[in-house]
């Protein structure tokens, strides 16, 4: 039986891998700051940090990454309960450097413990708790049992009435560009919110041969079965399109510092909004103006900010 809205223990849910970061803070120095990363994670220490009650799902190793990660998620408010910890595999760990074309990520995490998900370990009740569940391009492309345990909790959410969100983070060090586009678009098929990126869909379309426009973008979505599609545009704002209607949402200018997790301080923060009962663009707009917090200090859960710190300057942006 499907729990009402009222009755769930869980804002929001997410489904993915979180590692260890070490982030450059000089372009022109091998000089690194010791943070944790991992999209979902990003994500939903983003929507805790919004006052939204969150769970995180994963698997650690048992080392001091996969502790100090508990330890982090639990400090934030984040529910560890499901996450299990493999005495095999070892947490992953990557690489932030950053030069004259931005910022470019380098991956230790082949192997991972989080990578040996399994249909038998997914913890169900958790997404039958949740409003959302949050998933990612990158949950469904560390390793073919993950592929297979996202679609199914992505499945299993829609049977039991969890809304499901899907952020399309394409990295094609884990997979081909014929296999992620083979498997994004079975996912946008599952989800009730489809968060890509521009330069996402523009690679899976033509390889990022050419720009293209956000309305095309959107109608490839679409025909893929993505119900609701919130285009992000980066220092352009955002897109919200349900099939029939394309509202813009203006960003909120600031000078960047790191954009590292600035996709998933976004995400966190819109499902945040959407689970407490915000209208689709009320939510995007708040979302906006964390997403500008964020990108004005270093790594990526640091700089991920708090209600307060986003009220106070949400009335100036709007």
């Amino acid at each position: 039986m499907n729990l009402t809205s009222e009755a769930r223990r869980f804002d929001v849910v997410a489904l993915g891998e979180a590692m260890v970061e070490f982030n450059q803070t000089d372009p022109a120095v091998a000089q690194y700051q010791q943070g944790f990363g991992g999209d979902t994670s990003n994500a939903i220490i983003a929507a805790s940090r919004a006052s939204a009650r969150t769970a995180y799902l994963t698997r650690v190793g048992s080392d001091w990454v996969g502790e100090k990660l508990l330890s982090l998620w639990q400090g934030e408010g984040v529910d560890t309960s499901h996450i299990e910890i493999d005495a095999v595999h070892s947490t992953g760990m990557y690489f932030v450097t950053h030069g004259h074309s931005g910022h470019e990520f380098h991956y230790m995490r082949k192997g991972s413990a989080a990578s040996h998900m399994t249909l038998d370990w997914l913890p169900k009740a958790a997404i039958e708790q949740a409003k959302i569940l949050h998933v990612s391009g990158i949950s469904l492309a560390i390793s073919e049992s993950a592929t297979k345990t996202v679609l199914a909790a992505m499945r299993h959410a829609k049977q039991v009435g969890t809304m499901v969100s899907l952020d399309s983070n394409l990295r094609l060090k884990l997979w081909s560009l014929e296999r992620a586009k083979q498997v994004l678009t079975e996912a946008m098929s599952l989800c009730d919110l489809f968060l890509p990126s521009r330069e996402d869909i523009e690679i899976l379309i033509n390889g990022l041969q050419t720009e293209i426009e956000p309305n095309l973008i959107l109608d490839w979505c679409h025909e893929r079965g993505a119900k609701t599609v919130v285009l992000k545009l980066g220092s352009e704002g955002c897109v919200i399109s349900d099939g029939k209607t394309r509202v813009a949402v203006a960003p909120r200018l600031v000078e960047a510092i790191d954009a590292t997790g600035a996709g998933d301080c976004f995400c966190g923060n819109l499902l945040a909004r959407i689970a407490a009962g915000d209208s689709m663009r009320d939510a995007a707009r708040y979302a906006n103006a964390a997403a500008s917090l964020a990108v004005q200090s270093f790594g990526a859960v640091a700089p991920l900010p708090r209600t307060s710190q986003v009220q106070a300057i949400f009335k100036s942006y709007q």
